[in-house]
């Protein structure tokens, strides 16, 4: 019965398939052409089911794998299943979704923080940092900010393009909740230039970690 529950759902999602979104999603590393809205409201509808959501994932399928993310229950993952989907996640979609609905709910995400922030991968790593910018921003208490920020310092710039997102981002993480490591780390993001250049919409802020500082806490009316 389920192996025919995940064909169907796995249907309903190829009849979903949009080839021109498809491609602007290939172009930014997603192997799907599905709408997520279309995608959550399927989610909506089936709630949590946590061996269903394992059946889909196993389907190595992109948007399956979305859909699994959705409908899971996160803290029934053990240490080493959420060690093993993370680097099954090659889309960037699902490692997103994956690190932000899931391991961060999930008793192991400290442990997985600090073992992924010093995996060789930087796939990988990119994953610890980004669980590390969460920390910095609502449970920043044991972290060593100034260590974060000698480490910014010394890898960021010739960091993996993922890895380099991760680490800039924790790097305006520092700086916008911490105002007594603001200072350096608007230095940093100057010194470096990481994201300096990169292509900003109209009304959105910049990645440009100094931009991107300054614009939030002068929103925020931060001291």
């Amino acid at each position: 019965m389920s192996e025919t529950r995940v064909a169907v759902l796995t249907a309903e999602l190829a009849d979903l398939e949009n080839p021109k979104m498809r491609a602007v999603n290939e172009a930014h590393g997603d192997d799907h052409g599905v709408n997520l809205s279309k995608l959550r409201a399927i989610a909506k509808r089936l709630k949590t089911q946590q061996e269903l959501a394992r059946e889909l994932w196993a389907t190595g399928d992109t948007a399956a794998r979305l859909l699994a993310l959705l409908i899971c229950r996160p803290k029934e993952f053990s240490r080493d299943e959420l060690d093993g989907m993370l680097r099954q996640s090659r889309a960037l979609k699902v490692h997103d979704w994956l690190v932000k609905y899931v391991v961060k709910k999930s008793p192991h995400a400290e442990e997985l923080r600090i073992a992924w922030t010093a995996d060789p991968d930087p796939v990988t790593a990119s994953a610890g940092w980004a669980l590390t910018s969460e920390r910095v921003a609502k449970k920043p208490e044991s972290l060593d900010l100034p260590g974060l920020l000698d480490t910014i310092e010394l890898q960021m710039k010739d960091a993996p393009d993922r890895l380099q997102w991760a680490m800039n981002t924790c790097l305006a993480q520092i700086g916008i909740h911490h105002p007594g490591h603001r200072a350096r780390a608007i230095d940093i993001g100057e010194r470096l230039e990481v994201l300096k250049d990169y292509p900003t919409p109209p009304n959105c802020t910049s990645p440009f970690a100094p931009i991107w500082i300054n614009e939030i806490v002068r929103r925020q009316g931060s001291p």
